[in-house]
């Protein structure tokens, strides 16, 4: 039995009519490797029934409410948990091509979960040209973070086309407590709250400029300074003050999504990354730049400051299982869409990423967790969807998208006996971060790109992917001069 944190509540709290906080996966598979040719719903329904226990929270515990909403939702094992409640097939028509699968994807993609069971669903669709399957999974963000959902595709996973043996469950079903033993202790968390929220706000005082939106405002970063200097954290870098500029898709988002998947050569990008200096991530945060400055310049909507962008980062520490809830922050940086030269473009995004990254090192990114708890439970839903939904309505836009790198592994992977040919992460857009999104998840020797948008605001992203292409061609032209200019010069220092 465990409870959910006050950021797990935050992402079932900020689910309106037109957000969703799921977070999906869209997995290709040849599934003519499987027994019979066909991945079907039985086999993959067996498959989750015998290793739900290796996976954490998400896969078999349901939501149990508070009575009265007085705290926050526990969860519990499902007494009637059944793999094939979740797990749905469908086909598409011919000829079977990948518009088709982001047209059905981003249809399943709209569609909210069942609160009443495990916050979980899977879709198999069938039809896919080449005799390839896509597996679509959508799981609450409530439920899972990045550590946890590796850790669930890592339950369901294996390492050849052979199944693996698994132990037996042996655990106890985790049970939620008597409504009674809820009702105390949601009492007691509720007068003890004012005190909890004022130390939450003393611990995040130092950090407010590190807030997106808040850094923008004049005298935020003062503040924040003179609290890190009375408590002697003058090594921590000031956070540079962002303002997130207009575009097409920062405005009040619809019910509708678009979905493009895309990949590119790993290789390539690390090719960059040698000739141009940085890191994977960098090269990844360049080329978003690069491409969202050829989508807006093309539509004569280029903003002259550049673009902000929030960046997910994990806050678990290595060997720390995924449990205990969501242990996420974010950090933001500019993406230099402002900047014409791409070499200077990448030198900005560069500089940029790395005062976000010493910044965040710096402040361990704590925010997160402490203005996620200042609402007291019993009114916190109904806030945060007023405030989600009048952020628009008084032009707050604390950044204009989410970009997230999420590395994953380099060898191939099996789903019942079926290769993994790729995997497309396809996450959540809100009024206040933005109708974009844009995830990355490296895998087999491949960057595959999952962009999720506001149909009404970006009826296309696949263009997106178009300009990621040509973005990496630039990029890795200008690192094959780089690299044959070095090798020059050490011919030449050799010669010497």
């Amino acid at each position: 039995m465990s409870q959910l944190t006050t950021v797990d509540a935050t992402f079932l709290n900020a689910e309106t009519g037109t957000t969703h906080a799921h977070i999906a996966g869209l997995g290709i598979v040849d599934a003519a490797s499987c027994p019979d040719g066909r991945l079907t719903v039985g086999r993959v329904a067996e498959l989750v029934r015998n290793r739900a226990h290796l996976a954490a929270r998400p896969l078999r515990q349901r939501l149990v409410q508070v009575p009265f909403g007085l705290d926050r939702p526990y969860w519990e094992d499902d007494p009637d948990f059944d793999p094939e409640r979740h797990i749905f097939e469908i086909g598409l028509p011919a000829p079977g091509d990948d518009r088709q699968l982001a047209d059905v994807v981003a249809m399943l993609h709209e569609q909210p979960l069942d609160r009443s069971r495990p916050l979980w669903e899977m879709f198999l669709i069938q039809g896919l040209l080449g005799g390839r399957t896509a597996v679509y999974v959508k799981v609450h963000h409530a439920a899972i973070d990045g550590v946890t959902a590796a850790e669930t595709l890592a339950a369901l996973l294996d390492l050849s086309p052979e199944p693996r043996d698994v132990p037996a469950d042996e655990t106890e079903p985790a049970r939620a407590p008597r409504p009674a033993e809820m009702v105390r202790a949601g009492l007691l968390n509720t007068a003890m709250h004012p005190v909890r929220s004022v130390l939450s706000v003393a611990r995040a005082a130092p950090y407010l400029d590190e807030i997106p939106g808040l850094s923008a405002i004049p005298g935020v970063g003062l503040v924040s300074s003179v609290v890190q200097g009375a408590l002697r954290r003058r090594e921590v870098p000031r956070a540079p003050r962002m303002s997130a500029p207009p575009t097409p898709f920062n405005q009040p988002i619809g019910r509708r999504r678009s979905v493009a998947c895309g990949e590119l050569p790993l290789d390539d990008i690390k090719q960059i990354r040698r000739g141009l200096g940085g890191s994977v991530n960098d090269v990844v945060m360049a080329l978003c730049a690069t491409a969202l400055r050829q989508w807006l310049d093309k539509r004569g909507e280029l903003p002259e400051r550049p673009l902000v962008a929030a960046v997910p980062v994990s806050l678990r520490r290595r060997g720390n299982r995924g449990d205990g809830g969501n242990q996420v922050s974010v950090m933001a940086t500019r993406l230099a869409t402002d900047v014409p030269d791409p070499a200077d473009r990448y030198v900005a995004v560069r500089r940029d990423m790395d005062r976000a990254k010493r910044r965040f090192t710096g402040s361990s990114g704590s925010w997160v967790q402490d203005m996620s708890g200042l609402l007291p439970a019993p009114v916190a839903g109904a806030l945060t969807r007023l405030a989600l939904q009048a952020a628009p309505a008084m032009s707050l836009r604390p950044i204009n998208l989410i970009v997230s790198n999420v590395p994953g592994p380099q060898f191939p992977l099996y789903l019942c006996g079926a290769r993994v040919l790729g995997y497309y992460p396809i996450s959540v857009i809100t009024d206040v971060t933005g109708g974009l999104n844009i995830t990355v998840f490296s895998y087999d020797g491949k960057v595959d790109v999952g962009i999720v948008a506001c149909r009404e605001l970006i009826p296309d992203p696949s263009e997106i992917v178009d300009h990621l292409v040509d973005a990496l061609d630039e990029l890795r032209e200008l690192a094959r001069e780089a690299l044959e200019e070095r090798a020059l010069k050490e011919r030449a220092v050799s010669g010497e």
